[in-house]
């Protein structure tokens, strides 16, 4: 599982660099779209079956069962929710071979019927999702064979809430926005730490532990970096914790992108990690054949001939590969899900603080990165870019999705 982990991580990695270049919001589940993509190479032959195995870094003789064991293990994860689905039309043979390593009761028909067939592809990707995608990314249309999608929940909840607060900040790209912020104080300094990365630069990385074993990590690199820089980084320091030099070995000053440190005066002995961020609400959707050599996808989307007589010996190409994508994150935890599809054809006091204490102060107060992280495995589960957070409003501030 850990040459899967790394595979997938990798995959994050290549699709971050991607990240649009003018630092529009993004969000985006790797796993989600190496599942299937495994399945699919799996079947593939020729030129095709190299470029998924290259773009998958795993050989495709493995990789139906690394895709399997991938979604296996995600669903044993606490919070994470997988399913696959696989649609053909009645009179396309299959391969045993190939089948046999789907999940049971995974196949359905294709009817033909265009009501009836986008009736039951979006009730599938709403079910799977428990809403958050309520339909599926790709059309059937009168020249598809097959379908293959996989959907990917995560849920987690903070060990410890947010406070919300509407705050206007005062410099940097959301100057004199109202935005829908979020406060924490903590006496663990750990939870943050500075990486010296030689693409990105410094990066700030926070740690937001949840109770599920689902962590999510928001990066900030310094302002003139990419944003495709700052998540190929943020991948590297998930996979590499001891890249991250901690809080508690932080000279003072300014010893990362929106973080400060110091000794300032307190009437506890405890150490302090100030912690400001902002509540986002993301939805992204991707067409993966506008990058057919990050998924392998180049060949295999030439419709003039096909390239999976493993999966049928009638001829199929992918002429459809979509993934749609949420991610909230909120005071009380954070909720990604995601659908990819492919297609085949603080107060004062008045005396003295008898204490000197250790506080830093870390600020996300401008565009910044996110990963959920699967703590166990630094399996990253969805990753993106945020660069609008949610803008505040009256009395928003108990919001019920996290109820």
């Amino acid at each position: 599982m850990h040459r899967t982990v790394r595979a997938v991580n990798q995959l994050t990695a290549r699709w971050g660099r991607t990240a649009p270049a003018d630092g529009r919001n993004t969000a985006f589940s790797a796993p989600g779209a190496w599942a299937p993509l495994a399945l699919l190479a799996a079947g593939a032959t020729g030129p095709a079956a190299r470029e998924l195995a290259d773009a998958l870094g795993v050989p495709t003789a493995g990789a139906a069962a690394a895709g399997r064991e991938l979604l296996d293990a995600l669903d044993r994860t606490p919070g994470v929710t997988t399913a696959l689905g696989l649609w053909t039309r009645e009179h396309l043979p299959l391969e045993p071979d190939w089948t046999a390593a789907l999940p049971p009761h995974s196949h359905r028909r294709i009817t033909g019927d265009p009501a009836t067939d986008r009736a039951a592809l979006d009730g599938w990707a709403a079910e799977r999702t428990a809403g958050a995608i309520p339909r599926m990314p790709v059309e059937v249309t009168p020249d598809t064979e097959l379908l293959l999608a996989a959907a990917l929940t995560v849920r987690t909840d903070w060990i410890r809430r947010f406070h919300s607060n509407p705050y206007v900040p005062e410099t940097g790209p959301w100057r004199d926005r109202r935005v829908a912020s979020l406060y924490r104080r903590t006496g663990l300094l750990d939870r943050v730490g500075v990486a010296d990365d030689p693409e990105a630069g410094p990066l700030t990385v926070l740690k937001v532990l949840g109770l599920r074993g689902v962590d999510v990590h928001l990066c900030l690199g310094p302002e003139d970096a990419a944003p495709g820089a700052v998540l190929a980084a943020a991948v590297r320091t998930a996979e590499h914790p001891r890249l991250l030099r901690p809080g508690t070995e932080l000279p003072d000053g300014a010893p990362g992108p929106g973080l400060t440190a110091g000794w300032v005066g307190s009437y506890s002995r405890e150490p302090a990690l100030l912690v400001s961020t902002v509540e986002f609400d993301l939805a992204d959707d991707h067409d993966l054949l506008e990058r057919p050599d990050l998924f392998g996808l180049r060949t295999a989307s030439d419709t003039t001939r096909g390239h999976f007589s493993g999966i049928s010996a009638e001829p199929l190409a992918v002429d459809a590969a979509r993934q749609a994508t949420t991610a909230v994150f909120g005071p009380r935890g954070f909720r990604a899900a995601s659908v990819t599809a492919f297609g085949a054809a603080a107060g004062g006091a008045a005396t003295r603080p008898p204490y000197l204490v250790r506080r830093l102060t870390a600020e996300f107060d401008r565009p910044f990165a996110f990963l959920a992280v699967h703590r166990t495995s630094r399996l990253v589960l969805a990753a993106g870019w945020v660069a609008d957070p949610k803008p505040a409003e009256p009395d928003e501030f108990e919001p019920d999705e996290f109820e």
